[in-house]
């Protein structure tokens, strides 16, 4: 591996490549890792910075399909199941890990609804198997009495509960930090990874951008554009039509609900086959969501979640809980909009297949749009080959650990600190031992957490600007890592961020650290 790194700006780009990738969200991250490991040359831009769209504000699951399958879409359900599994297993077990999701049988939960809820779960076991994920990666799910219940969730409400279901699904650390592994692993490989990088024209063989940074213009040739810009994908393709939706989540306090140690997925009335879900975080945080509204208008940088949708969702899990969570337990809420192909005969966005696309436009640019982000690798292989560029080698990436990606058992046994295992992988020393080089402070002032309610570090910071292409505060505490989601907490932290940036910016050597990805 080359050791190419993540750049803002555009200074020193190539003139020519084999593949331009268009938006570095999931989707366009895993392209160009793709691309890159076929052999060819590949430069990645986005104008704004990595997953600054969509990928950043999924459910942070990895889902095994179980919706898609009761919808009757079977391919997209094992496609996705088998794709979890390469994600657990092979390319990212740093990052995404199991969940027990329990469904709370209660009053809410007709006799017929538990069987009906039940037979999918088993449905959802056998994709399991299909996808040759064992059940060391995924156990299978079973019914538990009511004190099992409780047990995992103290505070459900215990007058009503008869039992519950417990079934198991992969939940990420932070949906953005793949995107962001994905990214240093495709530079690792070589391909150019350029933020603050708007195209302003394309057409399927050329490029035209602009350096957000100084404003300069920049032509790049390419034997390939590929537009991954998710919800804006009409605006560099005119054929593309787009119907979003918007998923809304909470976030709350994990003393809001305490000691809920599994996920609790709530049915919502009037569905058969719908949940609202409450995600317990790595960081002692919660979060409850998720909501489906259509999207008219032009597309947001950052959607705004609704009062309404709050009040459902507070609605809706309050229902499952002895002391529901009220409007002043929200300590933070986002919306992220959902790519999702218009389809003639679709009634509601939640009737519209996420199956991905790829389309060629008049002007020759490619399209990949729709999917979710379990199935992104998926969605690059096919575009890949769809592309049928002479001289790429076959897909490698079923079989490609990402940076730092590591069984659990090896992960366990490492001596660097616990947190950074969790979010780096096999790279924690790494990211410590750049911290050392740059700054020269101690290990217990590197690993410090910036307060008690926000557990992100120093050390974690300056590599997010050393290896991880950051540029200012908010790439730091809005996508390298998730402060951003607390306001409260943000604003904590940004002094710390402020600093990493000096810091960096003091040191007046590049440290050998700094000079590669690996």
């Amino acid at each position: 591996m080359t050791g190419t790194r993540i750049t803002p700006g555009l200074d020193g780009v190539p003139a020519e490549v084999d593949v331009v990738v268009v938006g570095l969200g999931i989707t366009g991250a895993g392209v160009a890792l793709d691309a890159v490991t076929r052999g060819l040359t590949v430069l990645a831009v986005d104008a704004h910075d990595l997953a600054f769209g969509t990928s950043r504000w999924s459910s942070k699951l990895v889902h095994g399909g179980l919706r898609y399958l009761a919808q009757g879409q079977l391919a997209i359900a094992h496609e996705s199941a088998v794709e979890r599994g390469i994600l657990m297993d092979v390319t990212a077990p740093h990052l995404v890990r199991p969940l027990p999701m329990l469904t709370p049988v209660d009053a809410s939960m007709t006799r017929g609804r538990t069987a009906l809820t039940w037979a999918g779960l088993r449905a959802g076991d056998a994709l399991r198997r299909t996808a040759r994920t064992t059940t060391g990666t995924l156990p299978r799910p079973r019914r538990l009495n009511a004190t099992e219940a409780l047990g995992l969730v103290p505070s459900l409400r215990a007058d009503t509960l008869r039992g519950g279901l417990l079934a198991w699904d992969g939940q990420l650390e932070d949906d953005a930090r793949l995107v962001v592994t994905l990214a240093r692993t495709a530079a690792a490989y070589g391909a150019e990874v350029r933020t603050r990088a708007r195209v302003t024209s394309a057409t399927g063989t050329r490029v035209e951008l602009r350096d957000e940074l100084t404003g300069q213009a920049y032509a790049v040739r390419a034997r390939a554009v590929v537009n991954a810009t998710g919800v804006w994908a009409g605006d560099l393709d005119d054929d593309v039509r787009l119907r979003p939706s918007r998923g809304t989540h909470l976030v709350l306090r994990g003393a809001t609900l305490p000691q809920t140690r599994v996920a609790v997925m709530v049915p919502i009335p009037g569905t058969t086959a719908r949940f609202a879900m409450v995600l317990p975080q790595p960081d002692g945080t919660i979060y409850v969501g998720l909501t489906d509204e259509p999207v008219t208008g032009p597309v947001p940088d950052v959607p705004v979640p609704s009062e309404a949708e709050i009040a459902f969702l507070l609605e809706v899990v309050g229902s499952a809980f002895a002391t529901p969570p009220t409007r002043d337990d929200v300590v933070g809420a986002f919306a992220g909009l959902r790519p999702l192909l218009e389809v003639a005969g679709a009634d509601t966005t939640a009737d519209l297949s996420r199956r991905h696309a790829i389309l060629t436009s008049r002007t020759g640019v490619t399209t990949v749009v729709g999917g979710k982000l379990t199935t992104y690798r998926r969605m690059a292989q096919d575009t890949l080959d769809a592309l049928a560029l002479d001289g790429a080698r076959p897909c490698r990436t079923a079989s490609l650990a990402l940076l730092g990606a590591a069984p659990a058992d090896v992960l366990r046994r490492s001596a660097a600190p616990a947190r950074l295992v969790r979010r780096f992988g096999t790279d924690a020393d790494l990211v410590l031992a750049t911290a050392r080089e740059v700054t020269g402070l101690t290990d217990d002032e590197l690993l410090a957490p910036v307060s008690d309610a926000v557990p992100v570090t120093l050390a974690e910071l300056v590599f997010a600007i050393t290896h991880e292409g950051a540029h200012d505060v908010d790439d730091l505490l809005e996508r390298r890592t998730r402060v951003g989601l607390v306001p409260a907490d943000r604003a904590v932290a940004e002094p710390v961020a402020r600093r990493a940036l000096e810091l960096v910016r003091a040191c007046s050597t590049t440290p050998s650290v700094l000079r590669t990805t690996t």
